[in-house]
């Protein structure tokens, strides 16, 4: 699957915490990040993970053109709710791309918690579902 790692300035270390936790998951699957995040998930694993640009820069927006284009199945967010962001629509944008899409979206570490061990398990292989059901060819 492919996956968004995103995390606000105060939030990065957490995503660190949490993808080195969880590496042994994340390494069957194609990473994505957003500027520092990407880089400093890779400085800390031995995963890689494709760089975008820098949140503000606009790596939020090509993170949701993959969401628009079917092309992006899960997003772990760590959002600072505390710190006000420049870029803050381009964060509203993003969420509400994947309620549309019904792409799963954690904002902080106790629900990406759940998607992970839901990745794990293979409880979120329902977009092959649909596809195999539409005709779509993966």
């Amino acid at each position: 699957m492919n996956i968004a790692l995103i995390a606000h300035d105060k939030k990065k270390d957490d995503m660190v915490r949490f993808v080195t936790a969880y590496e042994h998951i994340l390494k069957d699957h194609t990473l994505f990040g957003t500027g520092t995040t990407g880089l400093k998930i890779m400085e800390a694993t031995s995963l890689n993970v494709h760089r975008f640009q820098s949140g503000p820069l606009g790596g939020d927006q090509e993170i949701g053109a993959m969401i628009a284009n079917n092309q992006m199945d899960v997003v772990l967010f760590f959002r600072d709710p505390l710190t006000a962001q420049p870029h803050e629509p381009d964060v509203s944008a993003l969420i509400r791309l994947c309620d549309v899409y019904l792409v799963p979206l954690a904002t902080n570490m106790g629900t990406a918690e759940v998607i992970i061990k839901g990745l794990e398990r293979g409880d979120l292989s329902w977009r092959e579902v649909i596809a195999k059901r539409n005709g779509e060819v993966e």
